[in-house]
Protein backbone atom coordinates (compact mmCIF):
# COMPACT_ATOMS: atom_id res chain seq x y z
CA UNK A 1 0.00 0.00 0.00
CA UNK A 2 1.43 3.39 -0.98
CA UNK A 3 2.40 5.90 1.70
CA UNK A 4 2.36 8.81 -0.73
CA UNK A 5 0.04 11.68 0.02
CA UNK A 6 -2.85 12.43 -2.30
CA UNK A 7 -1.25 15.49 -3.90
CA UNK A 8 1.73 13.39 -5.03
CA UNK A 9 -0.45 10.57 -6.32
CA UNK A 10 -2.65 12.95 -8.35
CA UNK A 11 0.36 14.74 -9.81
CA UNK A 12 1.88 11.50 -11.12
CA UNK A 13 -1.33 9.57 -11.87
CA UNK A 14 -1.24 10.02 -15.64
CA UNK A 15 2.33 8.90 -16.32
CA UNK A 16 1.91 5.88 -14.04
CA UNK A 17 -1.01 4.82 -16.22
CA UNK A 18 1.15 4.03 -19.26
CA UNK A 19 0.82 7.19 -21.36
CA UNK A 20 1.72 7.00 -25.05
CA UNK A 21 5.19 8.17 -26.13
CA UNK A 22 6.35 8.79 -22.56
CA UNK A 23 4.16 11.88 -22.12
CA UNK A 24 3.50 12.94 -18.53
CA UNK A 25 -0.16 13.79 -19.25
CA UNK A 26 -2.87 11.67 -20.81
CA UNK A 27 -3.65 13.08 -24.27
CA UNK A 28 -7.03 14.43 -25.32
CA UNK A 29 -8.92 11.80 -27.31
CA UNK A 30 -11.54 13.56 -29.40
CA UNK A 31 -12.89 10.55 -31.30
CA UNK A 32 -16.66 10.07 -31.29
CA UNK A 33 -16.50 6.46 -32.50
CA UNK A 34 -14.28 3.48 -31.64
CA UNK A 35 -13.59 0.52 -33.91
CA UNK A 36 -12.69 -3.11 -33.14
CA UNK A 37 -10.94 -5.82 -35.12
CA UNK A 38 -13.85 -8.23 -34.87
CA UNK A 39 -17.61 -8.01 -34.42
CA UNK A 40 -17.29 -10.27 -31.35
CA UNK A 41 -14.98 -7.75 -29.66
CA UNK A 42 -17.48 -4.98 -30.38
CA UNK A 43 -20.31 -7.10 -28.92
CA UNK A 44 -18.25 -7.94 -25.83
CA UNK A 45 -17.61 -4.24 -25.19
CA UNK A 46 -21.32 -3.48 -25.59
CA UNK A 47 -22.21 -6.26 -23.17
CA UNK A 48 -19.57 -5.24 -20.63
CA UNK A 49 -17.55 -8.46 -20.69
CA UNK A 50 -14.57 -6.63 -22.25
CA UNK A 51 -13.29 -3.17 -21.40
CA UNK A 52 -13.43 -0.55 -24.11
CA UNK A 53 -15.38 2.40 -25.47
CA UNK A 54 -18.60 2.12 -27.43
CA UNK A 55 -19.45 5.68 -28.41
CA UNK A 56 -18.21 9.12 -27.40
CA UNK A 57 -21.47 10.02 -25.67
CA UNK A 58 -20.76 7.36 -23.05
CA UNK A 59 -17.14 8.36 -22.45
CA UNK A 60 -13.68 8.20 -23.96
CA UNK A 61 -10.11 7.53 -22.78
CA UNK A 62 -9.69 11.14 -21.63
CA UNK A 63 -12.78 11.17 -19.42
CA UNK A 64 -11.79 7.73 -18.13
CA UNK A 65 -8.40 9.12 -17.06
CA UNK A 66 -10.11 11.97 -15.23
CA UNK A 67 -12.49 9.53 -13.56
CA UNK A 68 -9.50 7.54 -12.34
CA UNK A 69 -8.08 10.70 -10.74
CA UNK A 70 -11.41 11.44 -9.07
CA UNK A 71 -11.46 7.89 -7.69
CA UNK A 72 -8.09 8.62 -6.10
CA UNK A 73 -9.33 11.92 -4.70
CA UNK A 74 -12.52 10.57 -3.13
CA UNK A 75 -11.19 7.05 -2.41
CA UNK A 76 -14.10 5.88 -4.55
CA UNK A 77 -14.81 2.58 -6.30
CA UNK A 78 -16.03 4.32 -9.45
CA UNK A 79 -16.85 7.69 -11.01
CA UNK A 80 -18.93 8.94 -13.93
CA UNK A 81 -18.23 12.39 -15.37
CA UNK A 82 -20.71 14.80 -16.97
CA UNK A 83 -20.75 18.04 -18.92
CA UNK A 84 -21.55 20.14 -15.81
CA UNK A 85 -22.24 19.75 -12.12
CA UNK A 86 -25.95 20.24 -12.73
CA UNK A 87 -25.85 17.53 -15.40
CA UNK A 88 -24.41 15.20 -12.75
CA UNK A 89 -27.10 16.03 -10.20
CA UNK A 90 -29.96 15.77 -12.68
CA UNK A 91 -28.57 12.52 -14.14
CA UNK A 92 -28.33 10.74 -10.81
CA UNK A 93 -31.86 11.93 -9.95
CA UNK A 94 -33.33 10.73 -13.26
CA UNK A 95 -31.51 7.43 -12.97
CA UNK A 96 -32.39 6.65 -9.35
CA UNK A 97 -35.81 8.19 -8.69
CA UNK A 98 -39.32 7.16 -9.70
CA UNK A 99 -42.74 8.78 -9.41
CA UNK A 100 -43.90 8.60 -5.80
CA UNK A 101 -40.37 8.61 -4.35
CA UNK A 102 -39.28 11.07 -1.66
CA UNK A 103 -35.98 12.78 -0.92
CA UNK A 104 -34.78 14.90 1.99
CA UNK A 105 -32.54 17.84 1.11
CA UNK A 106 -30.94 20.81 2.78
CA UNK A 107 -32.97 24.00 2.56
CA UNK A 108 -29.73 25.95 2.04
CA UNK A 109 -29.01 24.46 -1.38
CA UNK A 110 -27.30 26.17 -4.31
CA UNK A 111 -29.94 28.03 -6.33
CA UNK A 112 -29.81 25.86 -9.45
CA UNK A 113 -29.97 22.68 -7.37
CA UNK A 114 -33.02 24.04 -5.56
CA UNK A 115 -34.57 24.85 -8.93
CA UNK A 116 -33.94 21.27 -10.11
CA UNK A 117 -35.67 19.91 -7.01
CA UNK A 118 -38.70 22.01 -7.93
CA UNK A 119 -38.64 20.34 -11.34
CA UNK A 120 -38.55 16.92 -9.67
CA UNK A 121 -41.73 17.74 -7.78
CA UNK A 122 -43.42 18.35 -11.13
CA UNK A 123 -42.37 14.83 -12.14
CA UNK A 124 -44.00 13.21 -9.12
CA UNK A 125 -41.12 13.16 -6.62
CA UNK A 126 -41.78 14.75 -3.23
CA UNK A 127 -39.05 16.81 -1.58
CA UNK A 128 -38.66 17.81 2.06
CA UNK A 129 -36.33 20.76 2.66
CA UNK A 130 -34.83 20.81 6.15
CA UNK A 131 -32.15 22.52 8.21
CA UNK A 132 -29.28 20.15 7.39
CA UNK A 133 -27.12 21.64 10.14
CA UNK A 134 -29.15 19.41 12.49
CA UNK A 135 -29.38 15.68 11.75
CA UNK A 136 -32.49 15.51 13.93
CA UNK A 137 -34.33 17.62 11.34
CA UNK A 138 -33.39 15.09 8.69
CA UNK A 139 -34.64 12.25 10.91
CA UNK A 140 -38.04 13.90 11.34
CA UNK A 141 -38.45 14.32 7.59
CA UNK A 142 -37.78 10.69 6.64
CA UNK A 143 -40.60 8.69 5.08
CA UNK A 144 -41.00 5.05 3.97
CA UNK A 145 -40.55 6.29 0.37
CA UNK A 146 -37.35 8.25 1.11
CA UNK A 147 -34.75 7.18 -1.43
CA UNK A 148 -31.87 9.44 -0.48
CA UNK A 149 -30.74 12.41 1.60
CA UNK A 150 -29.00 15.22 -0.30
CA UNK A 151 -26.75 17.79 1.36
CA UNK A 152 -23.85 20.10 0.58
CA UNK A 153 -20.70 20.33 2.70
CA UNK A 154 -20.79 24.13 2.92
CA UNK A 155 -23.87 26.02 1.77
CA UNK A 156 -23.68 28.76 -0.85
CA UNK A 157 -23.81 31.65 -0.01
CA UNK A 158 -24.60 31.44 3.72
CA UNK A 159 -21.72 28.99 4.51
CA UNK A 160 -23.88 26.83 6.80
CA UNK A 161 -22.00 23.59 7.52
CA UNK A 162 -24.29 20.57 7.46
CA UNK A 163 -24.19 17.96 10.23
CA UNK A 164 -22.40 15.64 7.84
CA UNK A 165 -21.26 13.05 10.36
CA UNK A 166 -24.68 12.94 11.97
CA UNK A 167 -26.46 12.56 8.65
CA UNK A 168 -23.99 9.88 7.60
CA UNK A 169 -24.64 7.86 10.78
CA UNK A 170 -28.39 8.27 10.38
CA UNK A 171 -28.35 7.06 6.78
CA UNK A 172 -26.15 4.09 7.68
CA UNK A 173 -28.49 3.08 10.49
CA UNK A 174 -31.60 3.37 8.29
CA UNK A 175 -30.08 1.91 5.13
CA UNK A 176 -30.71 5.15 3.21
CA UNK A 177 -28.43 6.50 0.48
CA UNK A 178 -26.55 9.68 1.47
CA UNK A 179 -25.69 11.89 -1.52
CA UNK A 180 -23.16 14.62 -0.73
CA UNK A 181 -22.27 17.60 -2.91
CA UNK A 182 -18.60 18.12 -2.04
CA UNK A 183 -17.99 20.98 -4.49
CA UNK A 184 -17.31 23.71 -1.94
CA UNK A 185 -14.73 21.78 0.07
CA UNK A 186 -13.29 19.30 -2.46
CA UNK A 187 -11.30 16.23 -1.31
CA UNK A 188 -8.50 18.62 -0.30
CA UNK A 189 -10.55 19.41 2.82
CA UNK A 190 -13.01 16.51 3.09
CA UNK A 191 -13.72 13.15 1.46
CA UNK A 192 -17.34 12.10 1.22
CA UNK A 193 -16.75 8.54 2.40
CA UNK A 194 -15.27 9.88 5.67
CA UNK A 195 -18.73 11.17 6.66
CA UNK A 196 -20.66 8.17 5.33
CA UNK A 197 -21.72 9.42 1.89
CA UNK A 198 -22.58 6.73 -0.63
CA UNK A 199 -22.45 9.04 -3.64
CA UNK A 200 -20.33 12.19 -3.92
CA UNK A 201 -21.13 14.93 -6.44
CA UNK A 202 -18.74 17.58 -7.76
CA UNK A 203 -19.04 20.55 -10.01
CA UNK A 204 -15.62 20.07 -11.57
CA UNK A 205 -15.92 23.57 -13.05
CA UNK A 206 -15.10 25.02 -9.63
CA UNK A 207 -12.06 24.39 -7.42
CA UNK A 208 -11.02 21.03 -8.84
CA UNK A 209 -10.43 22.68 -12.22
CA UNK A 210 -9.70 26.06 -10.67
CA UNK A 211 -8.79 28.05 -13.75
CA UNK A 212 -12.23 29.12 -14.94
CA UNK A 213 -11.65 27.52 -18.35
CA UNK A 214 -13.67 24.31 -18.21
CA UNK A 215 -17.11 22.97 -17.31
CA UNK A 216 -17.66 19.53 -15.84
CA UNK A 217 -19.38 17.46 -13.18
CA UNK A 218 -19.02 14.04 -11.58
CA UNK A 219 -20.70 11.40 -9.45
CA UNK A 220 -18.44 9.08 -7.45
CA UNK A 221 -19.51 5.93 -5.62
CA UNK A 222 -17.63 5.48 -2.35
CA UNK A 223 -18.61 1.82 -2.03
CA UNK A 224 -20.27 2.39 1.36
CA UNK A 225 -23.87 1.97 0.25
CA UNK A 226 -25.37 -1.50 -0.22
CA UNK A 227 -27.21 -1.27 -3.54
CA UNK A 228 -29.05 -4.53 -2.92
CA UNK A 229 -31.31 -2.48 -0.62
CA UNK A 230 -32.16 0.17 -3.21
CA UNK A 231 -35.57 -0.59 -4.74
CA UNK A 232 -35.14 1.23 -8.07
CA UNK A 233 -32.25 -0.71 -9.59
CA UNK A 234 -33.43 -2.23 -12.87
CA UNK A 235 -32.93 -5.97 -13.29
CA UNK A 236 -30.75 -5.42 -16.35
CA UNK A 237 -28.16 -3.64 -14.18
CA UNK A 238 -28.07 -6.19 -11.38
CA UNK A 239 -25.42 -8.39 -12.94
CA UNK A 240 -21.99 -8.61 -11.35
CA UNK A 241 -21.01 -7.33 -7.88
CA UNK A 242 -23.79 -5.32 -6.23
CA UNK A 243 -21.49 -2.42 -5.37
CA UNK A 244 -21.42 -1.47 -9.06
CA UNK A 245 -25.17 -1.47 -9.66
CA UNK A 246 -25.94 2.13 -8.75
CA UNK A 247 -23.15 3.74 -10.74
CA UNK A 248 -23.87 1.50 -13.73
CA UNK A 249 -27.49 2.64 -13.76
CA UNK A 250 -26.40 6.27 -13.44
CA UNK A 251 -24.02 5.82 -16.38
CA UNK A 252 -26.59 4.06 -18.56
CA UNK A 253 -29.82 5.88 -17.70
CA UNK A 254 -28.32 9.17 -16.55
CA UNK A 255 -25.42 9.69 -18.99
CA UNK A 256 -26.08 7.52 -22.04
CA UNK A 257 -29.82 8.21 -22.27
CA UNK A 258 -29.80 11.93 -21.47
CA UNK A 259 -26.50 12.81 -23.16
CA UNK A 260 -24.86 15.21 -20.69
CA UNK A 261 -21.43 14.12 -21.89
CA UNK A 262 -18.17 15.71 -20.77
CA UNK A 263 -16.01 16.51 -23.79
CA UNK A 264 -12.46 15.24 -24.03
CA UNK A 265 -11.07 18.77 -24.23
CA UNK A 266 -12.86 19.86 -21.04
CA UNK A 267 -11.85 16.66 -19.24
CA UNK A 268 -8.20 17.23 -20.18
CA UNK A 269 -8.25 20.78 -18.79
CA UNK A 270 -9.93 19.66 -15.56
CA UNK A 271 -7.46 16.81 -15.07
CA UNK A 272 -4.48 19.15 -15.40
CA UNK A 273 -6.08 21.75 -13.13
CA UNK A 274 -6.62 19.10 -10.45
CA UNK A 275 -2.86 18.61 -10.13
CA UNK A 276 -2.52 21.86 -8.16
CA UNK A 277 -5.73 21.51 -6.12
CA UNK A 278 -4.04 21.21 -2.71
CA UNK A 279 -1.86 24.27 -3.29
CA UNK A 280 -4.73 26.40 -4.54
CA UNK A 281 -7.11 25.39 -1.73
CA UNK A 282 -4.46 26.16 0.89
CA UNK A 283 -3.73 29.61 -0.55
CA UNK A 284 -7.36 30.55 -1.19
CA UNK A 285 -8.45 29.34 2.27
CA UNK A 286 -5.74 31.41 3.93
CA UNK A 287 -6.81 34.47 1.96
CA UNK A 288 -10.47 33.86 2.80
CA UNK A 289 -9.80 33.65 6.53
CA UNK A 290 -7.71 36.83 6.48
CA UNK A 291 -10.36 38.70 4.49
CA UNK A 292 -13.17 37.42 6.71
CA UNK A 293 -11.38 38.65 9.84
CA UNK A 294 -10.73 42.03 8.22
CA UNK A 295 -14.37 42.38 7.15
CA UNK A 296 -15.64 41.37 10.59
CA UNK A 297 -13.87 44.39 12.09
CA UNK A 298 -14.98 46.74 9.30
CA UNK A 299 -17.55 49.53 9.94
CA UNK A 300 -20.44 49.18 7.51
CA UNK A 301 -20.46 45.37 7.72
CA UNK A 302 -23.33 43.90 9.72
CA UNK A 303 -22.03 40.31 9.77
CA UNK A 304 -19.56 37.99 8.07
CA UNK A 305 -20.31 34.35 7.30
CA UNK A 306 -17.23 32.13 7.08
CA UNK A 307 -16.71 28.78 8.86
CA UNK A 308 -13.16 29.73 9.88
CA UNK A 309 -14.41 32.53 12.13
CA UNK A 310 -15.02 31.72 15.79
CA UNK A 311 -18.30 33.62 15.48
CA UNK A 312 -19.65 31.17 12.89
CA UNK A 313 -22.43 28.93 14.33
CA UNK A 314 -20.77 25.75 13.02
CA UNK A 315 -17.13 26.77 13.54
CA UNK A 316 -16.25 23.89 15.85
CA UNK A 317 -17.91 21.40 13.53
CA UNK A 318 -16.04 22.83 10.55
CA UNK A 319 -12.74 22.63 12.41
CA UNK A 320 -13.35 18.97 13.20
CA UNK A 321 -14.44 18.12 9.65
CA UNK A 322 -11.81 20.07 7.73
CA UNK A 323 -8.76 19.55 9.92
CA UNK A 324 -8.78 22.85 11.80
CA UNK A 325 -6.51 24.73 9.39
CA UNK A 326 -8.43 25.56 6.22
CA UNK A 327 -12.11 26.29 5.71
CA UNK A 328 -12.54 26.80 1.98
CA UNK A 329 -12.67 29.83 -0.27
CA UNK A 330 -16.33 30.87 0.07
CA UNK A 331 -17.48 33.69 2.33
CA UNK A 332 -20.31 36.18 2.41
CA UNK A 333 -20.92 39.39 4.27
CA UNK A 334 -24.00 41.49 4.89
CA UNK A 335 -23.70 45.26 4.64
CA UNK A 336 -25.27 47.63 7.11
CA UNK A 337 -28.46 49.36 6.00
CA UNK A 338 -27.62 52.32 3.80
CA UNK A 339 -24.46 50.81 2.30
CA UNK A 340 -25.09 50.09 -1.38
CA UNK A 341 -23.73 46.65 -2.39
CA UNK A 342 -23.67 47.69 -6.06
CA UNK A 343 -21.56 50.76 -5.33
CA UNK A 344 -19.16 48.73 -3.19
CA UNK A 345 -18.72 46.03 -5.83
CA UNK A 346 -18.26 48.58 -8.60
CA UNK A 347 -15.47 50.24 -6.58
CA UNK A 348 -13.40 47.04 -6.47
CA UNK A 349 -10.41 47.04 -8.82
CA UNK A 350 -8.95 43.56 -8.48
CA UNK A 351 -12.04 41.56 -7.56
CA UNK A 352 -14.14 40.52 -10.55
CA UNK A 353 -17.93 40.83 -10.62
CA UNK A 354 -18.79 37.26 -11.62
CA UNK A 355 -21.11 34.37 -10.74
CA UNK A 356 -18.44 31.66 -10.79
CA UNK A 357 -16.88 29.92 -7.75
CA UNK A 358 -13.59 28.24 -6.96
CA UNK A 359 -11.60 30.26 -9.47
CA UNK A 360 -7.97 31.31 -9.04
CA UNK A 361 -9.22 34.90 -9.18
CA UNK A 362 -11.38 36.46 -6.47
CA UNK A 363 -14.99 36.89 -7.61
CA UNK A 364 -17.91 38.67 -5.96
CA UNK A 365 -21.59 39.39 -6.59
CA UNK A 366 -24.76 40.71 -4.89
CA UNK A 367 -26.36 37.34 -4.09
CA UNK A 368 -30.02 38.36 -3.71
CA UNK A 369 -30.03 40.28 -6.97
CA UNK A 370 -28.33 37.65 -9.11
CA UNK A 371 -28.09 33.91 -8.39
CA UNK A 372 -31.06 33.90 -5.99
CA UNK A 373 -33.20 36.55 -7.69
CA UNK A 374 -35.44 33.98 -9.40
CA UNK A 375 -36.40 32.43 -6.07
CA UNK A 376 -38.36 35.49 -4.96
CA UNK A 377 -38.22 37.48 -1.70
CA UNK A 378 -40.06 34.95 0.49
CA UNK A 379 -37.74 32.06 -0.39
CA UNK A 380 -34.71 34.30 -0.01
CA UNK A 381 -35.89 35.30 3.43
CA UNK A 382 -36.32 31.64 4.45
CA UNK A 383 -32.76 30.99 3.28
CA UNK A 384 -31.42 34.09 5.10
CA UNK A 385 -30.29 35.89 1.94
CA UNK A 386 -30.91 39.63 2.53
CA UNK A 387 -30.60 42.28 -0.19
CA UNK A 388 -27.31 43.54 1.24
CA UNK A 389 -25.54 40.17 1.10
CA UNK A 390 -22.32 40.02 -0.93
CA UNK A 391 -20.89 36.62 -1.84
CA UNK A 392 -17.14 36.31 -2.36
CA UNK A 393 -15.25 33.40 -3.89
CA UNK A 394 -11.71 34.11 -2.73
CA UNK A 395 -8.80 33.43 -5.07
CA UNK A 396 -5.05 33.09 -4.79
CA UNK A 397 -3.97 36.74 -5.16
CA UNK A 398 -1.52 38.17 -2.64
CA UNK A 399 -3.38 38.57 0.65
CA UNK A 400 -2.26 42.20 1.12
CA UNK A 401 -3.44 43.18 -2.35
CA UNK A 402 -6.84 41.59 -1.81
CA UNK A 403 -7.48 43.33 1.50
CA UNK A 404 -6.19 46.63 0.11
CA UNK A 405 -8.70 46.37 -2.73
CA UNK A 406 -11.61 45.95 -0.33
CA UNK A 407 -10.25 48.77 1.86
CA UNK A 408 -10.17 51.26 -1.00
CA UNK A 409 -13.62 50.11 -2.18
CA UNK A 410 -15.15 50.71 1.27
CA UNK A 411 -13.41 54.10 1.47
CA UNK A 412 -14.68 55.17 -1.95
CA UNK A 413 -18.19 53.95 -1.19
CA UNK A 414 -18.29 55.80 2.14
CA UNK A 415 -17.00 58.98 0.52
CA UNK A 416 -19.75 58.83 -2.10
CA UNK A 417 -22.59 58.49 0.39
CA UNK A 418 -24.65 61.61 1.16
CA UNK A 419 -24.04 63.13 4.57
Amino acid sequence: MTTEQLSTRILHADRRGSVEHGAIHKPSHNAAAFGYATARELADVFQGSQSGFVYGRQGNPTTAALEAKLNLMEDAVGTVTFATGMAAISALSVALLRQGDHIVASRYLFGNTASWLQTLTQLGVTVSLVDATDAAAVTEALQPQTRFVFAETIANPGTQVADLAGIGRLCAERGILFVLDNTMTTPALLRGRDVGAGLVVHSLSKSISGHGNALGGSVSDTGLYDWTGYPNILSSYQGGPARGWGLLQIKKKGLRDTGGTLSADQAHRIAIGAETLDLRVERASGNALALARWLEARPGVRRVQYPGLESHPQHERAAALFGGRHYGSLLSFELQAGVDPFALLDALRIVIKSSHLGDNRTLALPAAHTIFFEMGPENRQSMDIPDGLVRVSVGIEAEADLIADFAQAFARTAAAQPR
